[in-house]
């Protein structure tokens, strides 16, 4: 029942041996638990896990591939993940979130006088006037780093690269963050400047090396997202990323809003159903034939077997769904998809469990433990 699932794919340039990715999660985990919870959903048998968040500059948020320390963990996860039969991605990004006006925050924060709720606007904030000064001598340091980091990534392990196209990608391309007058600015070629020189950076570095691009679309009408791509402007993003070398779209909604708009629960207003940003896909797939992967919501094996079937996407990316059920893959391959513990998008443990400092869990847990 499950042929296209459990199909191979050349995806950009790398051969997987399944449809299945896992999407890139910021865990929350000690770097020892994070290696064993990726390391255990490779064994689960998806074809490729994507680590989020992987800083393109030495001094980041997160490991960094430039310190002794954090270039051996990033190997060791590689060693563990490869040893399941499992390739790895890093999504290379740079925040852009303005330390500076951070410090402010960090006395109510630690005194708890503000929550991590009422954080997360604050420095939404301070991202506008922190995209829109930057320098442009800085702007060049930063989008010659992703091609550092990806030599890196290549040196640690990882089998491939993905540009995070929210962050400070997604935020040079949004008209909500980036106000500069220059190059960088104004029209929809300028706002597509940043992430292309990024992308270019990889692939002069790295001619061979496939890039995904974490292609994040901001919705009108309901508004949803603020950084990222307007879905009027894709016709015009989507080709300038493939002629800089972007060899692979996995496309979802933009973020800088709420978090439970880009990791919805069941019952979200907009985004509840299953596979709830591939309309996104829809639109990519019109302007480019290079492989897309969807994401958002997938959890019924039946459903995504039928969106790639029909070419609607090439490749099925989940997180919550592989945190609730790491075998996932392995039941559909086995034909025990009644065993699946399914995602039932409650958040409660997982996003919950991240906005609480506790780390990306999941309810089923509890139940295993009880």
């Amino acid at each position: 029942m499950y042929e296209t699932i459990l199909s191979p794919l050349n995806y950009g340039g790398l051969s997987l041996k399944n449809r299945i990715i896992f999407a890139p999660t910021s865990l929350g985990l000690s770097q020892a638990e994070q290696i064993e919870r990726l390391r255990r959903i490779a064994a689960g048998g998806c074809a490729m896990i994507i680590v989020g968040d992987v800083p393109v500059l030495p001094h980041g948020f997160g490991p960094s591939l430039y310190s002794k320390k954090g270039f051996a963990f990033y190997k060791a996860l590689a060693d563990a993940v490869h040893g399941e039969g499992c390739k790895l991605c890093a999504q290379l990004h740079q925040s852009d979130s303005n330390v500076k006006a951070m410090l402010k925050y960090i006395p109510g924060v630690l005194t708890k006088r503000i929550s991590m709720e009422e954080l997360r606007p604050l420095l939404n904030q301070q991202v506008a006037p922190y995209i829109t000064g930057l320098p442009e001598k800085k702007i060049a340091e930063i989008t010659d780093a992703f091609g550092k980091a990806a030599e890196l990534a290549v040196q640690a392990g990882f089998d491939m690269v993905q540009v995070h196209g929210d962050r400070m990608c997604g935020s040079f391309s949004s008209t909500v963050f980036n106000h500069r007058t220059d190059r960088y600015g104004g029209s929809t070629e300028n706002r597509a400047r940043f992430a292309v020189e990024a992308v270019s950076a990889i692939r002069r570095r790295l001619p061979d090396l496939p890039i995904d691009y974490k292609l994040a679309v901001r919705q009108e009408a309901p508004h949803y997202g603020n950084a990222g791509v307007l879905e009027a402007e894709l016709p015009i993003f989507v080709p300038l990323l493939e002629k800089a070398g972007v060899t692979s779209f996995h496309v979802t909604l933009a973020n800088h809003g709420e978090l439970s708009d880009t990791i919805p629960p069941r019952n979200h207003p907009e985004f509840g159903a299953e596979g709830c940003f591939l309309k996104f896909c829809d639109q990519v797939r019109a302007l480019t034939h290079l492989p897309i992967c969807g994401v958002g919501g997938l959890t019924d094996p039946d459903f995504v077997e039928e969106q790639l079937r029909s070419g609607r996407i090439d490749c099925a990316a989940m997180s919550r769904q592989l945190t609730a059920d790491p075998d996932w893959p392995r039941k559909v391959r086995e034909d025990r998809t009644r065993e699946i513990r399914r995602c039932v998008r409650c958040n409660k443990a997982c996003l919950g469990g991240m906005m609480a400092h506790k780390g990306v869990h999941c309810i089923y847990e509890r139940k295993e433990t009880t």
